[in-house]
């Protein structure tokens, strides 16, 4: 079964009526310079609508990691998405910080591959550092996610280690009529989406996550 996430919510009506589709996951953008962001106040009214079944997933881009964690604390966050410049120290001592919050790693790929990733989950896997999965993007001068530019998938597909890295969730420039080429194409265990299903920058259009979630799926929802 696709793990399905639905990026960059910002307010409770959004919020219910996504988690309505059987999606698996929100996320919630406390990445300031974001048209997703949202505020910790309207994040944590919106945790408490979501059912329990739907993970809370909060994305952040070189915060601190007081901040993380008191986010994570106000918000009732399941996960944490660092997407930013984050070293492998910095998650290890999240990952102290925080043993009940699953991390996902957020990884903008490069035209020379993912020589770099692998470094750095080595890193991570020394110190026995758990990370419940590596969200992929697209590499975008001067953005950290939310693009809307899409990864190479078939390169992707040949270098990422499925048998020794964490789950893989596949981002970057996703709709509902490429979803179902791209998991062909790079066997994910999960998919992320934001930008492409927006009415405009910010905005859920509710059918097209609909459209979305019914074709990751492979079934009408």
């Amino acid at each position: 079964m696709m793990w399905i996430k639905i990026c960059g919510i910002r307010d409770v009506e959004t919020a219910s009526r996504v988690a309505e589709l059987g999606v698996d996951a929100i996320g919630l953008n406390f990445y300031h310079a974001s048209p997703r962001v949202v505020s910790v106040d309207v994040a944590m009214r919106i945790s408490k609508t979501l059912p329990a079944a739907v993970a809370r997933v909060g994305v952040f881009v070189n915060h601190s990691i007081s901040d993380v964690e008191a986010i994570a604390s106000n918000c009732q966050l399941d996960m944490v998405q660092l997407h930013g410049d984050e070293t492998s120290s910095y998650l290890i001592e999240l990952r102290h910080r925080l043993p009940q919050v699953r991390l996902i790693r957020a990884w903008r790929m490069r035209q020379e591959g993912l020589s770099d990733l692998k470094h750095y989950l080595e890193e991570c896997q020394t110190s026995n550092c758990s990370i419940a999965g590596c969200l992929v993007d697209a590499h975008v001068a001067g953005t950290y996610g939310g693009s809307g530019a899409r990864v190479p998938w078939e390169q992707l597909s040949v270098e990422y280690d499925r048998a020794e890295w964490p789950p893989l969730i596949l981002a970057g420039g996703l709709t509902a009529m490429n979803i179902g080429e791209a998991i062909s194409a790079t066997k994910p265990w999960g998919v992320d989406v934001a930008s492409g299903v927006e009415s405009s920058p910010g905005v859920k259009d509710i059918e097209l996550v609909r459209q979305f979630v019914s074709n990751a799926k492979g079934k009408s929802v």
